[in-house]
């Protein structure tokens, strides 16, 4: 072959090579996907008062026992979430960053753990693939106050609000001038954090690629009882459209999160209020409560329903991972309490015998497996739902399914 004809063969197979080389190239840029990073927010729910030694009770039921294998090792260590990453403000006096696992819930007391945990588990599982997860919760904040976002505009005094204040002897302008100074102070808490995280990456997911970017992949807000009990916020709490402008505030949160973090599309996961368990098996000494949970919840789920979300909004009833053999069951050992006490007052009993009789009649009226429950299945009050790892982490793997259906629908 001539010298001229050979130089052109090799051009030509050289052009193909590179232009394989190209073409892998841009096929491994593809498969190379913005890393997924989801948001959750809240109050003390979010922030997660489950001590972990509630988790040991999910072994004996067969709903739960698969949970809790994924959140523990064959050897019953807890389970470190390789590629799954967290940082977590207002749960703990400092931020805290790592591989999702235990103890990113509620600090006093702990370790703990909240919806987080099988939040990240489940989505990874979803997606098959590393995901940051930013949470920002804070106990005891409203949405009407503390988290009320920009467009809502200021808080404003209703008149029954006015005439409260006037009664107690405040200054109606010095009340309005703290209110205002309260107004919206966690909610640009929550962006700044996020920006920051978003901003260095690095810094919390030491693997984290800058050229492979990231995707503000969702929202998940887990708040509300601050602004149930808010008899002064809300007068006609417990009637229907009581609870409207809670309704209309988190519309407007759900916007503004979206335009601050320049994510317009990014779906948006409402957990609605669940503590109790639902309303229509409220026994006899939870019905004075009934219609203002039932109304406020209500309330929490309706933006989920307006044309402008549909879609990329969707509600999580909470209330149906409620533990109703664990409330069931410390409902009677109160009862069982009583009947001891009232012995003792009644001359029948001694107090040095009080304890023997109350064991005496728990062994009577309990099973082994129900005394187990009871000596270890709540942590925590009834508004913290329990304090339970049962409840709290059915209720994160209820977000992550939640999310991951709005992800589909994108």
């Amino acid at each position: 072959m001539p010298l001229r004809s050979r130089v052109a063969s090799v051009r030509i197979l050289f052009c193909f090579a590179m232009a394989a080389m190209s073409l892998a190239s841009s096929v491994a840029q593809a498969e190379r996907k913005p890393l997924k990073v989801f948001v959750l927010a809240g109050q003390s729910n979010m922030q997660g008062h489950a001590h972990v030694r509630t988790m040991d009770v999910m072994a004996l039921d067969p709903q739960t026992a698969p949970l809790l294998k994924e959140m523990r090792n064959d050897d019953g260590s807890y389970r470190v979430c390789e590629n799954v990453w967290i940082s977590s403000i207002g749960s703990s006096e400092e931020e805290k960053t790592g591989k999702l696992t235990v103890g990113y819930g509620a600090e006093p007391r702990g370790p703990k753990i909240g919806p987080e945990l099988t939040f990240g588990i489940y989505m990874h599982k979803a997606l098959g693939e590393p995901i940051l997860i930013i949470k920002t919760a804070w106990g005891g904040k409203s949405l009407n106050t503390d988290f009320r976002p920009p467009s809502a505009g200021p808080y404003a005094f209703n008149e029954q609000h006015l005439e409260n204040i006037k009664k107690q002897g405040k200054d109606v302008h010095e009340s309005e001038r703290q209110v205002a100074e309260r107004t919206g102070v966690y909610y640009r808490l929550m962006i700044d954090h996020v920006k920051k995280v978003l901003g260095d990456i690095e810094r919390v997911y030491p693997d984290y690629d800058p050229q492979q970017g990231y995707e503000l992949a969702g929202f998940v807000w887990f708040q509300g009882w601050n602004d149930m009990v808010d008899r002064s916020t809300y007068p006609d709490r417990g009637q229907p459209g009581g609870y409207d402008q809670y309704s209309e505030a988190l519309a407007h949160f759900i916007r503004d999160v979206r335009k601050d973090l320049q994510a317009p599309e990014m779906p948006f996961v409402i957990g609605v209020m669940g503590a109790g368990g639902p309303v229509a098996k409220y026994g006899p000494e939870k019905q004075r409560y009934a219609g203002i949970h039932q109304e406020f919840r209500k309330a929490m789920a309706a933006p989920a329903a307006l044309p402008e979300f549909k879609g990329n909004v969707a509600a999580v009833w909470t209330e149906k991972h409620w533990d109703l053999e664990l409330e069931a069951l410390r409902a009677k050992d109160r009862a069982i309490q009583q009947e001891v006490k009232t012995l003792r007052e009644a001359g029948r009993l001694s107090r040095e015998d009080e304890q023997a009789e109350l064991e005496k009649r728990r062994a009577a009226a309990f099973q082994k497996r129900e005394r187990e429950i009871l000596a270890n299945g709540a942590s925590n009050a009834e508004f913290h739902y329990l304090g339970s790892a049962k409840i709290l982490c059915q209720i994160g793997k209820g977000f992550a399914e939640a999310m991951v259906d709005l992800m589909e629908r994108r």
